[in-house]
């Protein structure tokens, strides 16, 4: 027997060609589709203005599965973070960060990732493969049911009651993996986010962060065009060669490039550059210096992340002093700067300890660990 389409597979274009190869018109597609994410259903029989007809034939074709949690860890600070279960042994994690005035969701984009830059959790756990369309969007499908039914529960709300207040209001595509790696999949599912059928998001609150694929960040630009974050990390090429390997195929006068382009249509009118503060390996005020003559053409901002962590990573977080110094260089230059809270950290959620369970299909897991024994 066939396995049953996951529904959440399909963006709204997807979904109404699929509806028409069994004889429906889009609407039905885009009824479905409000059901699935606006709802969070995913009984079909629930479905109540769909033809009793249709939902019993969906009932028998379809199905909508988002990842299935197998750990919800929840921090001192309030951030949340769930392993899903992608299938094959492999899980990757979603994190929820709450704030004031707004709620946002990181999500993963691949099973590891196959980039390894230095100094992330991530990529020592080696790749697998590219999460589907229906698991991106699941996490945020999944996300939504879970936080809304404790939201629900805390309120002292009756069963069948709903409270329809947004409570993720912003999404970062800077979970495990580099989404532009997985371009065809991570398109779908942030059309979605878009869609008023579905989730409703704005462009500038949704955030697209990439290690610099150059000509993916050209599709994109074309096809999607959301807000953009770069993982920079270093001031010339020599350091950042060391620190994000991708940097060799795509150096900096090239990804600069890619980020003037990519403002023609942006949603914003700055692009984000993340950079994680290692201490004394690109935190001089020399490379304050060297950023503030790399950037001077691209309109930015620039998000400064001290160092979280991880087991053998080789590499310690900058102090408090070293950052402020720092970020003033850039400051006094006029680049807005400023220095990511870290969130979630005490359960592994902040950013770049993301790590998850991978069945590594490059080897890098097994030969760490043999550096690490000669080491010793």
């Amino acid at each position: 027997m066939n396995t049953p389409v996951n529904l959440l597979d399909f963006d709204v274009d997807g979904l109404i060609a699929w509806f028409a190869e069994r004889g429906e018109k889009p609407f039905r597609a885009r009824q479905v589709m409000r059901w699935m994410h606006r709802e969070g259903c995913k009984d079909f029989a629930a479905m109540t203005d769909v033809a009793k007809a249709l939902r019993a034939r969906l009932a028998e074709e379809a199905s909508i599965r988002p990842p299935v949690p197998v750990r919800d860890s929840v921090s001192a600070d309030g951030t949340r973070k769930w392993l899903l279960d992608v299938g094959n042994s492999n899980a990757v994690e979603t994190v929820f960060i709450p704030e004031t005035n707004r709620g946002t969701l990181c999500i993963s984009s691949q099973a590891g990732c196959a980039l390894d830059c230095a100094f992330c959790s991530t990529g020592k756990q080696g790749f697998n493969r590219n999460l589907s369309a229906g698991e991106i969007i699941g996490q945020l499908w999944l996300a939504n049911h879970l936080l809304g039914a404790a939201r629900e529960a805390e309120a002292g709300l009756e069963a069948g009651d709903k409270d329809n207040g947004r409570i993720i209001s912003n999404v970062v595509m800077m979970g495990m993996g580099e989404p532009l790696a997985n371009f065809d999949n991570v398109v779908t599912a942030l059309r979605l986010m878009l869609d008023d059928h579905a989730y409703g998001l704005s462009r500038r609150r949704v955030t697209v962060s990439t290690s610099g694929i150059v000509p993916a960040m050209d599709r994109l630009r074309d096809e999607c065009p959301v807000a953009l974050a770069v993982s920079l990390h270093a001031s010339n090429d020599a350091l950042r060669d060391r620190l994000v390997p991708i940097n060799v195929k795509y150096p900096l006068v090239e990804l600069m490039a890619a980020c003037r382009r990519y403002l023609d249509k942006a949603p914003r009118d700055f692009v984000t550059f993340e950079y994680v503060m290692l201490e004394g390996v690109n935190d001089e005020p020399a490379h304050a210096r060297e950023l503030i003559e790399l950037v001077r053409e691209v309109p930015c901002k620039f998000n400064l992340i001290p160092f979280n962590p991880f087991p053998n990573s080789g590499f310690q977080r900058s102090a408090p002093e070293r950052i402020r110094r720092f970020a003033g260089i850039l400051i006094d230059a006029g680049i807005v700067t400023t220095t990511r809270k870290t969130r979630g950290d005490d359960v592994d959620a902040a950013c770049g300890q993301l790590a998850g369970q991978v069945q590594d299909k490059t080897r890098r897991t097994v030969r760490l660990k043999q550096t690490l024994e000669v080491r010793s």
